[in-house]
């Protein structure tokens, strides 16, 4: 029966496709070449195909061979980069996770500048926009959207959520407009770009809009929507229109002018983004120096 087929079999296998000689895929396994045969043979009598055509020296596959080879090599190599967390070399291994937009806006970064600082440690990112996966005791460290309290983790905020319309200079000069005298109902008759909500705290520009004193009369109608916050923030860049910016995850692109403040009412939200440490056990030494370095970026 096919589960009963030895893993073996298939690294044989895969040695053989890849050499076309039964020789040297014996050479690299340190078995004979009568071996190899031998399990090529044994594992075609299992599966009851055929895999190889022989003519004299040369081997090729047949489409049966060459259907599992595809299917051998995805799985070997799916586990090669599986094992790659316990082959630390030495490094110590920790692991955070992070949403998507977080991750692309503000962590990215942050993290490469600690892997310069930490030869010795090898940082896992798990981005994700799922609560259950975000908050998984698995991880060393979290950053989780929030109002500072959680039952597993222990919370210091780094970015509060101040939201407020934002756009390119580009956009704004062809439009002839000027960011800081636009109203409401100005900004709404705009190019809007949106975002779809994971969760249901979350607020894209349809509900930043309802939040308003004075909301617009008119209905809000994106001319786009995308599936993630930071391909809005990256359309908004290009010059595609206004999108919803939290100003602590794209503070550089403010500070730089790459996005300019529409209007004069940001709206604070209660939420923020927050770093967790594990509330019942304690961060191993790699952890608890990347947990410092963000909080102090």
């Amino acid at each position: 029966m096919l589960e009963r087929i030895p893993l073996e079999a298939f690294r044989v296998f895969d040695a053989a496709c890849r050499f076309m000689n039964f020789s040297r895929a014996g050479r690299e396994l340190h078995i004979t070449q009568a071996a190899v045969s031998r399990r090529i043979q044994g594992l075609e009598e299992q599966l009851g195909a055929k895999l190889f055509t022989r003519r004299g020296r040369n081997l090729s596959l047949t489409p049966e061979g060459e259907r599992l080879f595809q299917r051998v090599r995805a799985t070997l190599d799916y586990l090669e980069e599986s094992l790659e967390p316990f082959r630390g070399g030495g490094r110590e291994i920790i692991s955070i996770a992070a949403s998507g937009s977080v991750s692309h806006l503000w962590l990215a970064k942050r993290l490469k500048d600690f892997d310069n600082e930490s030869p010795g440690i090898s940082v896992r990112l798990l981005t994700t926009d799922a609560p259950s996966e975000l908050a998984s005791e698995a991880n060393d460290l979290v950053i989780l959207y929030s109002t500072g309290e959680h039952p597993r983790w222990n919370l210091t905020l780094l970015v509060k959520e101040v939201l407020v319309p934002v756009a390119s200079p580009g956009y704004l000069a062809r439009r002839g407009l000027e960011a800081a005298t636009l109203k409401a109902e100005e900004i709404a008759a705009l190019d809007l770009i949106d975002y779809e909500r994971f969760n249901a705290h979350w607020i894209s520009l349809r509900q930043w809009f309802g939040r308003l004193p004075h909301p617009p009369k008119a209905r809000i109608t994106p001319r786009l929507s995308f599936s993630t916050y930071s391909l809005a923030v990256d359309a908004a860049l290009r010059g595609e229109g206004v999108t919803l910016g939290s100003r602590g995850l794209i503070a550089e692109d403010l500070g730089s002018g790459a996005l300019v403040e529409l209007g004069t009412e940001p709206l604070d939200t209660g939420y923020g983004y927050y770093l967790g440490m594990p509330r019942y056990r304690s961060l191993s030494p790699g952890a608890a120096r990347l947990h410092q370095h963000l909080l102090g970026s």
